[in-house]
């Protein structure tokens, strides 16, 4: 029986975890988890499952006296105290932004092995993470589609052998769109994502490309990769989740239907393999063709420059990140149009002051810093 802590539990990537958790009760026990404000859907997890432990995201008295078995906490604290706790093997992280830094840092300092779908955790503090993952002996799953194709490519072969990681893209909401077309696009176009079924902040990062610059920056600390060895590759099907190629040149992929019920299980289950029951096998008949494209970063500037970033390091992670959460936000809430997204990440970047040997406390300062700069911005422009 491995336990669980489970962050993140009313998005799409805890609802399918809490899925397998309940198709294999035997494995599996969630002993804690955190949601956000959705309450009603809280109630709904507490039906199918009993824990010990829950976080919400501010206090809520009446749940405290409709469920006197359980212990509640509330906010970033209530995070941190779940990944602290002493009772689980394995932290599921599946917070969506910066918050979900320092419950991952928690769990490491714990000795608490993470299955990581926060890519955020990666991209501001990855040189943080790997030297405490290091420190304490743990090991990082990856949930993401991406990174959990990569790491099962990696099976069974030295990473001293790898030439390159290839990492797939399906271009988002508007990949066949031009730059001139995407003047008018609105937000539900940008959540019509063409593959996958996912949360809005994800889609509209998508749309952007922002999100394949995050896996670029992830997949560097994952597996200690220069980014001269990480390419993208447009692959509008996302049947191929990512390819590995060695120094024989050979190339080894992972494939399979868009479900991310796969890369979960395999985080929670390595190094086995099990049924994802409800699911169809990959018919190649059917798929008949797939295509590949070579990434225009003209056309996705923010891929472009997540690059530039993740070589740099220092505070401009956190900064492209933090700017990113914010703009994207204020798209959705329809304050900006889609390509401010863009311009306002460019020109925080741009305007920070670099400081390539930032520090865990200077990283997030900058979040803070550049939070600030891009609210700012937004407040002038609709002056």
């Amino acid at each position: 029986m491995k336990k669980l802590v489970l962050l993140g539990a009313t998005g799409s990537i805890g609802t399918q975890t809490i899925d397998i958790v309940l198709k294999y009760p035997n494995m599996y026990e969630i002993v804690a988890l955190s949601v956000g404000y959705n309450i009603a859907l809280l109630e709904e997890i507490l039906s199918k499952i009993k824990v010990k432990y829950v976080c919400t995201a501010e206090t809520n008295k009446c749940l405290t006296e409709k469920y006197p078995d359980i212990t509640f906490y509330s906010g970033d604290l209530g995070l941190n105290i779940l990944a602290s706790l002493d009772n689980y093997d394995l932290l599921v992280n599946a917070l969506v932004g910066f918050v979900g830094l320092k419950p991952t840092l928690t769990a490491i300092d714990h000795k608490k092995d993470v299955a990581l779908a926060n890519k955020e955790t990666l991209v501001v503090a990855g040189k943080f993470i790997n030297k405490e993952k290091r420190k304490n002996g743990v090991t990082i799953f990856p949930i993401d589609s991406e990174h959990s194709a990569i790491f099962q490519s990696l099976q069974g072969n030295k990473i001293e052998d790898v030439k390159r990681l290839i990492i797939t893209a399906s271009g988002g909401s508007f990949r066949n769109k031009t730059r001139e077309e995407l003047n008018n696009v609105t937000v539900e176009d940008a959540l019509n994502h063409p593959n996958w079924a996912m949360g809005a902040k994800i889609t509209i990062d998508s749309a952007t490309m922002m999100n394949k610059g995050f896996e670029v920056i992830e997949a560097h600390w994952l597996f200690n990769i220069d980014y001269e060895e990480i390419d993208v590759i447009m692959h509008k099907q996302s049947i191929i989740h990512s390819m590995v190629e060695y120094v024989d040149n050979s190339v080894i992929a992972q494939l399979g239907n868009a479900d991310m019920r796969l890369p979960i299980q395999y985080a929670l289950c390595y190094p086995n393999r099990f049924e994802i029951k409800g699911t169809k096998s990959l018919d190649f008949a059917e798929i008949a063709t797939l295509n590949f494209e070579k990434v225009d970063f003209d056309r996705f500037p923010l891929l472009k420059l997540a690059y530039e970033v993740g070589k740099k390091d220092g505070n401009l992670p956190a900064v492209l990140n933090a700017a990113n959460e914010v703009a994207n936000k204020a798209f959705r809430d329809g304050k900006i149009s889609f390509l401010d997204i863009e311009n306002l990440i460019i020109s925080a970047v741009n305007d920070v002051e670099y400081l390539p040997n930032a520090s865990l406390e200077e990283v997030i300062y900058y979040d803070g810093w550049a939070r600030e700069y891009v609210l700012n911005k937004i407040t002038k422009m609709s002056a």
